[in-house]
């Protein structure tokens, strides 16, 4: 069978470098300029970033060790690693200036200080980590427990007062006293983690259904009413976040503060 051929409409030129276009994936899209002060809080989040990255590649060069291999940077480490450091260097050409040298930035805002492994990495140009932990090591897990604490707490509210069947009850119990029991030394949570022990079994035990009922397990009112004032007196003492609370995150609100004062 025979095809008919046509001339084409037209014919695209050809093409020109002059035409190239640069991409610019991690920039946005509008010109935005930076206040010194946002300058600082985006560097300390900069900062967090690669030293998450330096410590998980050090637990990797401890895994390799452990197998008998040499210790090598993943090449993911090597990508993200650049990938921060281009916008720290970004974010300086927000400064007036003259633009100083990033570790010359670090070292007068105080950051160097904090993330010791970011100052020596940017010296070095390979992950070293700390014969001592410094003290903000302890920030993000700290954070992360204050959400988790925090989010259980209003799950469990939440779930006692809707939810048609309380099966699950104890369960999400266990979960949040165990966050509540890694706390060392507050002594609101001592109290509460006390409650909880003095009261979990029988709790636990009111849940029982006999064999072959179709009734859902059901707290009783006063255990109702009992977790409710445990989860609000949590969600509270979260939220205010009393001094006892932010021991290890005094570091970081201090250098917050300097840029929002």
């Amino acid at each position: 069978m025979a095809v008919s051929t046509f001339e084409p409409l037209c014919r695209p030129c050809v093409y020109h470098e002059a035409f190239k276009v640069e991409l610019q994936v991690r920039r946005p899209l509008m010109p935005v300029q930076l206040s010194p002060e946002q300058v600082g809080l985006e560097m300390l989040c900069l900062c967090g970033q690669l030293d998450l990255l330096i410590r998980a590649q050090m637990q990797q060069f401890q895994e390799q060790l452990g197998q008998g291999c040499s210790p090598e940077e993943s090449d993911t480490f090597q990508a993200q690693g650049s990938e921060i450091l281009d916008q720290m260097l970004q974010c300086l050409e927000h400064l007036p200036k003259p633009m100083p040298q990033l570790e010359d930035y670090l070292d007068m805002v105080g950051l160097s200080v904090m993330f010791p492994r970011v100052e020596v990495f940017l010296i070095q140009g390979s992950p070293v980590d700390m014969l001592e932990r410094p003290p903000l090591d302890e920030y993000f897990s700290h954070v992360a427990k204050l959400n988790q604490l925090l989010v259980l707490s209003q799950q469990l509210e939440e779930d006692i007062r809707h939810l048609g069947s309380h099966k699950y009850i104890a369960h999400q119990l266990s979960v949040l006293y165990q966050v509540v029991s890694s706390f060392r030394g507050i002594q609101a949570f001592s109290e509460m983690k006390k409650d909880i022990e003095a009261n979990f079994k029988q709790m636990k035990q009111s849940l029982v259904v006999e064999e072959g009922s179709r009734h859902e397990p059901q707290l009783a009112a006063h255990y109702i009413n009992w977790i409710l004032e445990l989860t609000r007196s949590l969600t509270s003492v979260v939220l205010t976040l009393p001094e006892e609370l932010t021991e290890d995150l005094d570091q970081a609100m201090t250098f917050v503060s300097q840029f929002l004062s």
